[in-house]
């Protein structure tokens, strides 16, 4: 796979009554095409400010961004997003908010083309007998099927993702990480999402770049995710490099995200005595997403 999406010297300053505030600095990664990146790191360390830059959303301060060879300036639908809140328009229904986009990238389809794509992509993530209801008549986990949707439905050359799933119930949350999977397996979107928590991104993830703590946060590691797909989530829960991986990770945020910034850890909260230093992550059923429909045949044409 080549470079699909290049982050150069990316920096991020605000100005502020106390001068220039360096959110990023000198942030460089490079994204193959069709590879899933995870972004973590602490809150406040920047990685909504590097999505939302390599959305067009926010000013580069310094730096740039290559896009499947060329230089970004703003937003375009070459990148679907897909926000913690789904920021849907409330006055229209799910098929109607979906369609928006669709109407914007497919004009030159027919308008039953156009109406497909919508409905495939509404079917594909459960809402098939829900297009026609509001969002006040969805519930969260619904409304955020629909902005799933509507990126995946533009065709986009870039998935972008700010923590897409953090507003949702675990049961919500894992069902709907199952979505993105299934949809995402179809056509291999290179894609970089942002979150909190390590065992999400060592589901979804190709690769989980770690963040250093601001400010002028940076990146500090990066992770390969060993794990070969389709990945099946009861399988990796019984996995030992799962866990050696999960160590990695939750290490890297509790120390190297300070130490690298010159920064001094918080004291380890105290353990009771004899507790396991590490517990497995729950077994319980997970909840598994319904098989994909056949992709409409006007995609495989655009």
């Amino acid at each position: 796979m080549s470079d699909h999406v290049e982050l150069s010297n990316l920096t991020k300053t605000y100005p502020t009554p106390g001068g220039p505030a360096v959110i990023v600095k000198n942030f460089n990664l490079r994204i193959r095409r069709g590879e899933f990146v995870c972004l973590i790191g602490h809150s406040g360390c920047g990685k909504s400010t590097v999505l939302s830059m390599l959305a067009g959303l926010n000013e580069i301060s310094e730096g740039g961004i290559v896009l499947a060879g060329r230089e970004l300036t703003g937003p375009g639908p070459d990148r679907g997003v897909v926000f913690q809140s789904p920021s849907l328009l409330p006055w229209l229904t799910a098929y109607e908010n979906v369609m928006l986009g669709v109407d914007q990238v497919f004009f030159t389809a027919s308008a039953a083309e156009r109406r497909q794509i919508a409905e495939y992509y509404l079917t594909v993530v459960g809402l098939g007998d829900a297009m026609d209801k509001r969002p006040a008549a969805l519930s969260q986990g619904m409304r955020q099927r629909v902005g799933i949707a509507r990126a995946f439905a533009l065709s986009p050359k870039m998935l972008l993702l700010d923590e897409p799933f953090g507003m949702l119930d675990s049961l919500t949350r894992m069902e709907l990480q199952q979505v993105l999977v299934d949809l995402w397996n179809r056509n291999h979107l290179t894609a970089l999402m942002v979150t909190h928590d390590v065992d999400e991104a060592l589901f979804l993830a190709d690769r989980i770049v770690m963040m250093t703590n601001g400010p002028e946060a940076f990146v500090g590691d990066i992770l390969h995710v060993p794990f070969p797909r389709p990945r099946d989530r009861r399988v990796l829960l019984e996995d030992p490099e799962y866990y050696r991986l999960r160590e990695e990770l939750i290490e890297f945020l509790e120390v190297r995200a300070y130490t690298l910034k010159n920064q001094s850890p918080p004291p380890s909260p105290p353990r009771p005595d004899g507790a396991a230093s590490r517990e497995a992550a729950p077994r319980s059923a997970v909840p598994m997403a319904a098989p994909c429909p056949t992709t409409p045949s006007v995609l495989s044409a655009s």
